[in-house]
């Protein structure tokens, strides 16, 4: 009897050489996944829950938004020349003329030193007289000496030339002519001593009239110096404005320097702006700036440039550079635009929550499918209210995500879902 021979099954034998097959290519396509494949991190985004904008390439304006407050063109302080009790309060505030009178102060030891000083001028004006008087009586009799050594120097004279005539003659003695001689002399020395005498005298007294007129008109001076302190207890208001504020009440005590009040000068107006200390280097006097009121467009300029940095913020002073809105207000407030520099053509992206998020460094890019949006890096340079500057990592037509990327983690794709 012969042996049986075994029937495969060719059916079943081909299932298993494709279940193989299938095995293999899966294995390899694991394989290859986890060698070769993609291992970017990737989350789900509903696309309706961010903000896709185009990136283009237009005229970049470099500028920056900020608010300016209206404020008087110039301020004038009110302080206190002199101290003293507040006797009466004219006006406190509103419309005031130059020299208006606003307050009335009071002081009793200025006045007790003005009539000491009072008293003093009078003292010294009488000892000016007095001893005007004494040098006018003295030169009187330095005169009346000088014309009395006068005459009797010219009687001598002639005695003395009479005698000369007659010594000659043999007429009168030797004694006689020696006498006559020596009074001569004698009455000749005397008077030029006393003229002498008479012109030192006269310097001198010349001399001390004009310190004691001086002296006298330096304390006449000084009185009315003082006098005008009793003038300055009126406070009146130096220049036409507004009185913003008078802050004094009656009967209260008033220190020389102190400050009570102030006044704005209305001819003309400007705009306090604050700045972020971001741009402190790129500001400088003469930037313009304009803004939008009521329809129209008014213009300014930078005037005034206060480095002072205070709280991540600094100052300036813009002024109108033309007309001025009519019917402004002190304290009005308007979104000025400061040109900072000159406009040119540049890759634009739109401002966004992206940049909170990144600070400007990546950005995700949407596919040209519209599915996948890749997270790329970028840089950014200048930026305005509405655009930031791209100087890498964009082209123009590419659409980017700019809205904020907090929730995204930090993963490298975005699949985009309707």
């Amino acid at each position: 009897m012969g042996m049986d021979k075994k029937i495969v099954n060719k059916a079943k034998k081909r299932r298993r050489i494709i279940w193989i097959s299938l095995s293999s290519v899966f294995v390899f396509a694991v394989f290859y996944q986890i060698v070769f494949g993609d291992k970017s991190s990737r989350l789900n985004v509903d696309i309706d829950k961010i903000t896709i904008e185009e990136i283009r390439e237009d005229s970049f304006l470099d500028y920056i938004a900020v608010n300016g407050t209206v404020e008087p063109i110039q301020t004038i302080f009110l302080d206190a020349i002199e101290g003293g009790s507040v006797d009466e309060v004219i006006k406190r505030d509103g419309v005031v003329e130059k020299g208006e009178k606003l307050a009335v102060l009071s002081n009793i030891n200025l006045l007790l030193e003005i009539s000491r000083h009072e008293a003093e001028v009078t003292r010294n004006v009488n000892d000016f007289r007095m001893t005007r008087i004494q040098l006018d009586q003295q030169n009187l009799r330095y005169r009346n000496d000088l014309l009395d050594l006068s005459y009797a120097l010219r009687q001598a004279e002639r005695r003395y030339d009479k005698n000369s005539v007659l010594k000659g003659e043999n007429h009168i003695s030797q004694e006689d002519y020696e006498l006559s001689k020596e009074q001569y002399e004698n009455t000749k020395r005397r008077y030029e001593l006393m003229l002498e005498t008479y012109k030192h005298d006269s310097i001198y007294r010349v001399a001390q009239l004009e310190s004691m007129e001086e002296s006298l008109e330096t304390m006449q001076s000084n009185l009315k110096l003082v006098s005008s302190r009793l003038e300055a207890l009126e406070i009146r208001a130096p220049v036409d404005g507004e009185l913003a504020f008078l802050d004094i009440e009656i009967g209260q005590i008033v220190n020389r320097g102190e400050r009570l009040g102030r006044i704005n000068v209305l001819d003309d107006y400007k705009l306090r702006v604050e700045i972020d200390e971001h741009y402190i280097s790129r500001v400088v006097a003469g930037l313009p700036g304009e803004f939008e009121f009521a329809g129209n467009s008014y213009d300014l300029e930078i005037t005034r440039i206060y480095p002072e940095v205070q709280a991540g913020r600094f100052a300036v002073d813009m002024e109108f550079n033309g007309q001025v809105p009519p019917q402004i207000r002190i304290g009005q407030t308007f979104r000025i635009r400061l040109e900072l520099g000159e406009s040119r053509t540049a890759i634009l992206i739109p401002r966004g929550g992206f940049y909170q998020s990144t600070g400007g460094q990546w950005v995700y890019v949407i596919d040209p499918s519209g599915s996948v949006a890749s997270r790329r890096d970028i840089r950014i340079g200048r930026q305005n209210p509405r655009y930031y500057e791209v100087l890498e990592g964009l082209e123009p037509g590419e659409r980017v995500i700019v809205s904020s990327y907090d929730n995204f983690g930090n993963v490298d794709k975005l699949i985009l879902r309707q």
